[in-house]
């Protein structure tokens, strides 16, 4: 396990002594989300329009993660915070670390690491998810991701399928709780440029690969078994402009670097109102199969959050 990480988890374990001593708040167990991997509240994989942190209408607050996700060849550190205020405008970031650790030493990147930063804001635009749990109103928010994937031994083979190492992400997310029947609806719909979240970069030209932006939906389905513990599941699409390039880079017909949707099933536990934790099995599909003998990309998920 990542040792930044593994202090981090730790930490966040250890504040459970002290979270007796903060102010209770308005805002019911696990309604304000977890920390997803771009930073956003919301599930594991995607943003809800739930904002981030304790706190309710007048009151600003703070929420701060660790994840660690690990499949067959990869693992995924990120460690993020947010802010938010009044429960309408959240602020949140992340930095994600990506060790690819052999996989792709076939194209002379032995243990390479990508690593990339993200900057995100959320604004709620519509509905109340509490108030309104006994309407069909759904809570609605915009919000935006700023993404720049650090400079690394992978510039080069970017440069080559004529993808950035920046872009910018538009979402709308719809949420919806259902009190009396302790369910919680989301669907997400994201306007992106990002080759697996950005963590291959953004869009691509080589082999006349489209570059455009595309529409991407996200759906995410949680049932209260306590007010405590919530289990769920989630479905992301993933765009698939690279394998265009992949295929001029790598032989027609190799798909050696197409890319498939992600989901997982999770289990979510708040013993407090300040700390969650969350537990998933994560199917990322195949990344980069060119050199991972096309292995499904699938594993754990493990996060930590501390919200006030």
């Amino acid at each position: 396990m990542n040792k930044n990480f593994a202090i981090t988890l730790l930490a966040a374990s250890a504040a459970l002594s002290f979270t007796g001593a903060q102010a209770e708040t308005g805002k019911l167990l696990l309604t304000g989300g977890v920390s997803s991997v771009d930073g956003a509240a919301g599930g594991g994989l995607t943003p809800w329009a739930v904002i981030g942190s304790n706190a309710t209408d007048g009151e600003t607050g703070f929420s701060a993660f660790a994840t660690r996700a690990g499949t067959k060849d990869y693992g995924l550190t990120v460690l993020g915070a947010a802010i938010g205020f009044n429960d309408k405008y959240e602020i949140s970031i992340a930095s994600q670390d990506l060790d690819t650790r052999s996989a792709v030493a076939a194209l002379g990147l032995p243990g390479l690491h990508l690593k990339q930063t993200i900057l995100g804001a959320k604004v709620r635009v519509l509905g109340d998810a509490i108030l309104d749990s006994d309407s069909l109103m759904p809570q609605v928010a915009v919000g935006v991701e700023f993404k720049n994937l650090g400079s690394s031994r992978f510039d080069g083979t970017l440069a080559a399928l004529g993808a950035k190492r920046s872009g910018v992400d538009l979402y709308v997310s719809a949420t919806k709780l259902f009190l009396g029947q302790s369910l919680l609806l989301n669907g997400t719909l994201r306007a992106t440029r990002a080759n697996q979240n950005g963590l291959l970069g953004y869009g691509a030209t080589l082999g006349g690969s489209e570059n455009s932006y595309s529409l991407q939906p996200e759906f995410s389905v949680g049932y209260l078994l306590s007010k405590n513990v919530v289990v769920g599941a989630e479905y992301r699409f993933m765009r698939n402009k690279l394998e265009k390039a992949g295929n001029a880079a790598f032989g027609a017909g190799s798909g050696a670097l197409r890319s498939q949707d992600w989901k997982d099933i999770y289990i979510a536990w708040a013993p407090t109102k300040n700390f969650s934790l969350t537990l998933a099995y994560a199917d990322l599909g195949v990344i980069v199969p060119a050199t991972t003998a096309s292995r499904k990309q699938a594993g754990y998920y493990i996060s930590a959050q501390l919200a006030f």
